[in-house]
């Protein structure tokens, strides 16, 4: 994505330090994204990571899924986010028809970088296209 410096894979959300993949207890597997907010937006990317995620389903808390904010102008974009989601999957405004979205929206917490085999994942498989956007997002 145009604008998007790179994009690391690690670990957040927990009080653990230093998880591992093998070790991760209550952290979440996440995505840190280095962006340039003179060439893409933070609205744009939680538009592109919406297009690409179902969060219709609550999960443990290595798998959640999970916005971290800096501030209060993230936290607002996120739940707008969160509710145009909602409002894709069939609600239209009407909260009877709404489906719920598990999203957490959290401050922003200690991030760990994941091992190496966790990297550019896609791009390592065979036939994988390294989009980061296919991916687990944060």
């Amino acid at each position: 994505m145009q604008g998007v410096a790179r994009v690391i894979v690690g670990y957040t959300g927990g009080v653990e330090k230093n998880p591992t993949y093998d070790c991760i207890l209550d952290t979440t597997e996440a995505i840190l994204i280095e962006y340039d907010p003179n060439a893409i937006s933070y609205e744009r990317i939680l538009n592109e990571w919406s297009k690409q995620h179902n969060p219709q389903y609550p999960q443990k808390s290595q798998y959640r899924s999970a916005i971290w904010v800096k501030n209060e102008s993230e936290r607002t974009f996120a739940m707008a986010q969160i509710e145009r989601m909602k409002n894709q999957h069939h609600g239209f405004g009407d909260p009877e028809k709404q489906r719920k979205m598990y999203v957490d929206v959290e401050e922003v917490a200690p991030f760990y970088r994941a091992e190496e085999y966790h990297q550019d994942y896609l791009k390592k498989r065979k036939g994988g296209s390294g989009s980061w956007s296919r991916g687990k997002k944060r």
